[in-house]
């Protein structure tokens, strides 16, 4: 999402943009957006099983190598790493074509594939400021997202959602957090007076779809115009991945959930990221129940008050500037070619 982002700025100024990635949500995401997309075959560095670990590895080198050619095709001004594995094999492409590289980094945790690729970047694109990685090099931009979606009564009335109701959204994610999704229908599926929007992933949504749930209960596997959830919201309620800068810029409070199993538990920092500043609230994930979750969610939406102050710290600390750093970067990397 923050590559589409940057790659509609772009796309606006007149750029031609062409993605390559794996087999994720990007397969999907990337041709409904309008691009032309490029498949690799790669997997993650699995470092507790030696022969998966080797057989990421070959893909790696495959990768490489199909991503030398794709480049050498292209010929492209500059090429943007994500920070995710499919990066590795297109950022060393580029370092070998010579083509400039610019990498973002959308965690409070620097990534493998970054460290390996951020000495032969032109620049290097923080959504945080990270310990160690300050100098010309690195620049702190904020991670880029969508376009916010700024009319409430517009969103609401796209969700079916009268003016007064109070609206939760709940994100579980592009594949799904399932511990998040049967808590938040267990908790929430039944009550009243309540408006939920719940954007579950496609893993589990078949089997979700069987929980019982009111009419009030909108379930979908995954929603568009994510930004016209959060423009609809009171309150949300999600991993904390990168969809905390989405949800700080569109000013909503939020209760985290970290993943606890993230890479070097960043998730764990994203959420403390807006904790501090009064933004959110951090419920443990072995400690998320239907219960629990929704007498969090009753205490924040029957406190109006300390709910106006949380949504105040979340667009104070929003960073909505950051899709356009980014593309500045990149095209300043491509103009220096």
């Amino acid at each position: 999402m923050p590559a589409l982002a940057v790659a509609d700025a772009l796309r606006t100024d007149g750029a031609s943009v062409v993605f390559i990635g794996g087999d994720r949500a990007e397969a999907e995401l990337v041709p409904r957006a309008g691009y032309e997309f490029h498949s690799l075959a790669v997997e993650g560095l699995d470092r507790g099983n030696p022969l998966r670990a080797l057989r990421a590895v070959a893909k790696s080198i495959a990768a490489t190598l199909r991503a030398w050619k794709l480049i050498g095709q292209m010929r492209p001004a500059a090429v943007l790493g994500g920070g995710g594995y499919v990066a590795g094999p297109v950022g060393a492409a580029a370092v070998l074509r010579r083509v400039p590289l610019v990498l973002t980094e959308a965690d409070s945790h620097f990534g493998l594939t970054n460290r390996l690729l951020a000495p032969f970047a032109r620049r290097v694109c923080l959504a945080f400021a990270l310990e160690g990685r300050s100098g010309q090099r690195y620049l702190v931009t904020g991670r880029p997202i969508p376009p916010v979606a700024g009319d409430r009564s517009a969103a609401r009335s796209r969700f079916g959602v009268g003016e007064g109701e109070p609206v939760v959204v709940v994100v579980g994610g592009s594949l799904g957090a399932r511990s998040i999704n049967e808590a938040a229908l267990d908790g929430l599926g039944l009550e009243p007076g309540l408006s939920v929007i719940h954007a579950a992933g496609e893993r589990d949504l078949a089997s979700l779809q069987q929980w019982p749930r009111g009419a009030n209960y909108q379930l979908f596997g995954y929603i568009d115009s994510f930004s016209e959830a959060l423009a609809a919201a009171d309150l949300v309620v999600s991993r904390s991945g990168g969809s905390v800068f989405e949800i700080a810029a569109a000013g909503r409070p939020a209760i985290l959930i970290p993943y606890p199993h993230a890479a070097a538990d960043h998730q764990a920092g994203n959420a403390r990221w807006m904790e501090q500043a009064g933004a959110a609230t951090i419920l443990a994930d072995d400690q998320l129940s239907g219960a629990r979750l929704r007498r969090e969610v009753e205490g924040l939406l029957g406190d109006r008050e300390r709910l106006a102050r949380m949504a105040q710290a979340s667009a104070s600390i929003a960073r909505p500037d950051a899709t356009d750093a980014v593309a500045a970067e990149l095209r300043g990397a491509g103009a220096e070619r």
